[in-house]
């Protein structure tokens, strides 16, 4: 049987995603989901009965602050900066070597960008983050280092401003999956960071809320 070259392009392109770790999913793909290890412990923030004392801010202006709509309790942690390239605040948590960690966010504004992300595998200044953006309609991959770097991207209708969603990022051994409202969006493998603490994430000039950060990990 032969192939056309438009044929042959596609298997070559779909051989070398996957030879780099790309898993790309639909909504609703049957996939196996990530588990943690037994004798995992789970730490809850919903910044309510406790701030972010213990916390380390590496960028960005965060403040717990009451709303209205909170998803739990009355307050929220926002994060108000907007002239930095990054917003980045570690939880005391960790360092954990698997960890399945969810956070709600709501983008409330932001021009350049409107996003809110987890940070996982926090360690020296590196780190994985899974990002949604609500001036984009995708859902990626970073891993940072002095810069960062996309490893995996899926479409997604992009989250509403002003109205709260719910980020997930699962990493065990070298395989981290990210969902988003649910819906398993991104499964890649990347070995590079082994370890480390969890935190939250955005971009440029995003105002951005978070609440009820779940963290459910094992540490090493």
């Amino acid at each position: 049987m032969t192939m056309s070259r438009r044929s042959m392009s596609k298997t070559t392109l779909i051989a070398l995603a996957a030879a780099a770790g790309w898993v790309r999913l639909r909504p609703g793909t049957a996939a196996e989901e990530l588990k943690v290890p037994d004798g995992a412990t789970m730490e809850t923030f919903d910044f309510d009965a406790k701030g972010t004392e213990g916390w380390t801010t590496v960028d960005g202006q965060w403040v717990v602050e009451e709303m209205p709509d909170a998803p739990s309790g009355r307050k929220v942690l926002v994060q108000q900066a907007t002239r930095n390239q990054f917003n980045v605040v570690v939880a005391p948590a960790g360092p954990y070597i698997a960890v399945d960690v969810s956070m709600k966010f709501k983008p409330i504004s932001g021009r350049e960008d409107a996003s809110g992300g987890i940070v996982c595998r926090f360690d020296d200044g590196k780190y994985y983050v899974v990002r949604a953006n609500a001036l984009e309609s995708n859902f990626r991959l970073y891993y940072y280092d002095h810069g960062r770097h996309q490893l995996a991207s899926a479409g997604v209708k992009a989250p509403a401003l002003g109205r709260w969603h719910t980020v997930r990022v699962v990493a065990v051994g070298d395989r981290l999956q990210g969902w988003l409202n649910g819906s398993l969006y991104l499964d890649h493998r990347d070995s590079r960071l082994k370890a480390g603490r969890v935190g939250l994430w955005t971009k440029a000039d995003s105002v951005t809320a978070f609440d009820d950060l779940t963290i459910r990990g094992v540490t090493g």
